[in-house]
């Protein structure tokens, strides 16, 4: 709302209604000058060009830190609301958050492959609030009931859709750590050969 009144379409609409008040002062509008003020500003805040979106790029740092927050944020609601929330849901909820939570800690090798980085962003963000939000807006009574037909309720198919996302997570999390999980590989290698040469 605060932002709207320094819009341009709310600016050009002042302008108009403006107008209106004019025209009544000067004798042309009499007794419907109000609905001629509010047609006036209507007109000119629909015709006013839209405010020019202006797209601020978000560092890595920032957005891991935000994500962060909210993943912590789920992991508390969903701890919150255990009684309604499979038990194997919970655990897993957590499990995820500690993983995405400790990739996002390290921004700088997420920003380095944008390709992880969408993929930690898109977990983080989107899929796993999604997959707990669905459950959690469903009624307790409804959503611990088998459904007919052998379906699976709607309490499993939040555990289905969490062991799919923990792996998800997990796969990434191979990624991200490729190159320190070498180094370690190298470094065993180096310590071996260095034992077998009777080096000191």
């Amino acid at each position: 709302m605060i932002r709207y009144l320094g819009s341009t379409k709310n600016l050009v609409g002042c302008a108009g209604g403006l107008v209106g008040v004019l025209l009544h002062l000067a004798g042309a509008v009499d007794g419907a000058w109000p609905a001629v003020v509010a047609g006036l500003y209507a007109a000119g805040a629909l015709l006013a060009p839209p405010e020019k979106v202006r797209l601020v790029p978000v560092d890595a740092v920032t957005e891991a830190g935000l994500l962060r927050a909210g993943l912590d944020d789920l992991v508390r609601e969903v701890g919150a609301q255990s009684s309604r929330v499979p038990e194997p849901a919970v655990a897993a909820v957590g499990r995820i958050g500690a993983v995405l939570g400790d990739l996002l800690a390290r921004p700088e090798a997420l920003a380095a492959d944008p390709d992880l980085r969408h993929t930690a962003v898109r977990l983080a963000r989107t899929d796993l609030p999604l997959s707990v939000q669905t459950y959690l807006n469903l009624p307790w009574w409804f959503a611990v009931r088998q459904r007919a037909g052998g379906e699976p309720s709607p309490g499993d198919q939040l555990v289905t859709q969490l062991g799919l996302l923990e792996a998800e997570a997990h796969r990434l999390a191979e990624r991200v750590y490729a190159a320190e999980v070498d180094r370690q590989a190298d470094h065993t290698r180096y310590l071996r050969d260095r034992d077998a040469g009777g080096q000191p």
